[in-house]
Formats: C-alpha cells, structure tokens, sequence
C-alpha cells in the first residue's frame, strides 16, 4: 500500500492530521522553495527566457533581473491576471495564454515548476527542445506519482522533513496571508521511472533527481548538434 494511502486511514489518518497541523504553523511553498536552484543554473547567454505555467508571477519576477525579455505563458486566466499584476512594473515581463506548442524557438532557458504532470508528457518535452536555442537550458521542478520503493522511502522522507524545513524557513507561527487565486491542482499521471525514461529519450544527458518536497528535478543543456 502507498504510504499515502496509509494515512488515509485509521492511526495513519491521524497523524497526518496532526502533521497538517504542524505544517499549517510553520508553511512554506514547495514550488517557491526551488526558485534558488533554477537561478543558480541559468545558462550564460540570457536573451529570451521562457516560463511554462507562470501561476501567481513569482519565479517570472526573478528571471526578469537575469534575462533581456522573459515570456510567461499560463493558460488559466486567474493565474495571467495574477502574474501580470506582480510583474506590472518590468516592463520585460510579457504575460498571455500562447500554448507551448505555438511558442516561438530561440528560447536560452525554458523554466517549469509543478507544471510538466498537467502537460502530455512526450510531446511537451519534444515542444521544449525544440524552442530552445543550441545551449539553451530546461530547468524544471517537477511531481510524480508514486510507484516503486523508492518513491514510497522519498515520500516518507518528503513527509518527516516538511514539518522541520518550514520550521527552519518560518520559526514563527503563519498568520493568515491576502487570499490569492489558487493554483489549479492535477495529480501527477506518470511515475518517476516513466518520466525519467521519457527525459531520456527526448534529451539525451539530461540530469533527473529525486528532491524532497515531493519533487524531482530535470536539468538539461541543448547540444549544438540537438
């Protein structure tokens, strides 16, 4: 039985509900948590930059200080509004609903967080190499549905740390935020297995790994020859 499961039910049930207690106190955003590891790999030519599902405007805000212009499509309406808000004042932000598939090529970096689950898998990663520039990167944090051992030991992992990394991000008890659009919610289709295997296929050298969070990420440089 997967370890989610488990809590659903009878003493598992109840200790996930004091755990979503305990990190109810001391919340942080996975996603947001991630936004340190794309900066830190962004390439060195910084032109155009792209970022796939750019929800609430965050990580655009950042990318916006490294690259020249930068691209934030989404195709939820609240999540444009949410993000063109936020960017208002960078006036390299462009913000609209333009599907991936009819994004323009010559991208340095193409950027994803908890986005590539609500995608089809195969075709977005083709979508994404092509639209790179030789050189360009794919920088994207991901979600999996979990299947073997591994994935269940990553999830027990994810679940025991949570509590201790939002108590070391936010020592103080969260008081009630301004109430935001929320991100629109799909469960992850593919395992990390299926998804490795894809990335593989699709853009040979790529690095994926297992995170906690409940994440994985994907790093990947275009070769000249891609």
């Amino acid at each position: 039985m997967q370890v989610r499961n488990a809590l659903r039910a009878g003493v598992g049930a109840r200790a996930a509900a004091a755990m979503r207690a305990l990190n109810a106190r001391h919340s942080w955003s996975h996603n947001d948590a991630f936004h340190s590891w794309i900066i830190a790999r962004l390439p060195a030519r910084r032109d155009e930059a792209l970022d796939v599902g750019c929800g609430r405007g965050e990580l655009l805000a950042r990318l916006a200080q490294h690259f020249d212009h930068v691209h934030g499509i989404d195709i939820d309406a609240r999540m444009r509004e949410a993000s063109a808000a936020r960017c208002a004042g960078l006036p390299n932000v462009t913000v609209d609903a333009t599907p991936l598939e009819r994004v323009s090529e010559g991208k340095d970096v193409v950027t994803m967080i908890a986005v590539l689950h609500h995608l089809d898998l195969t075709p977005a990663l083709r979508q994404v190499r092509a639209i790179l520039k030789p050189g360009g990167r794919f920088l994207c944090v991901g979600l999996a549905r979990p299947d073997s051992a591994a994935d269940q030991l990553w999830d027990v992992a994810s679940m025991l740390t949570n509590p201790v990394i939002g108590f070391v991000m936010h020592p103080w008890v969260a008081q009630p935020a301004d109430a935001a659009p929320p991100f629109p919610v799909k469960d992850p289709e593919y395992t990390f297995a299926q998804i490795r295997d894809a990335v593989r296929q699709i853009m040979p050298g790529a690095v994926i790994r297992r995170q906690l969070g409940f994440r994985h990420t994907i790093e990947w440089t275009k070769p000249a020859a891609a």
